[in-house]
């Protein structure tokens, strides 16, 4: 589905561009704000949703519950994929396991379910972090 680009969407996909790391949507709308763009928090909701649903971004629920955003780089977004992320800055690595989705599948099986999704979010502390 082809959605109208508008300038808050363009806004808020940019201000993920500028950086890789996990942000939530009160540090995008702080950032842009100070960037002199006048955008509502609400629409920062709304434009961080539907790049979600369009899978190029990706949102990680942060330790503290919060939902964390970052756009997809291009082979991202048409892979299944987990991120080990740092709780202290945010930056991300990209994860691909076929141990993850083999423990996944198993699980399910043993449990009897069928037409399982999952995600797996890993926190820590990056090694800058550390």
């Amino acid at each position: 589905m082809s959605r109208r680009v508008t300038k808050q969407g363009a806004a808020v996909e940019a201000a993920l561009a500028s950086d890789t790391t996990f942000r939530s949507a009160q540090e995008l709308h702080a950032g842009l704000r100070v960037d002199g763009r006048p955008i509502g928090l609400a629409t920062v909701y709304r434009q961080l949703n539907t790049l979600v649903e369009d899978g190029r971004a990706d949102v990680v629920q942060g330790p503290d519950g919060e939902s964390r955003y970052r756009l997809c780089g291009p082979s991202e977004a048409d892979s299944h994929h987990h991120h080990l992320v740092c709780r202290v800055c945010g930056a991300s690595v990209e994860v691909a396991s076929s141990a993850v989705e083999k423990w996944a599948s198993q699980i399910a099986a043993d449990a009897g379910y069928t037409q399982v999704s999952h995600t797996v979010e890993i926190f820590g502390q990056c090694p800058r972090c550390s």
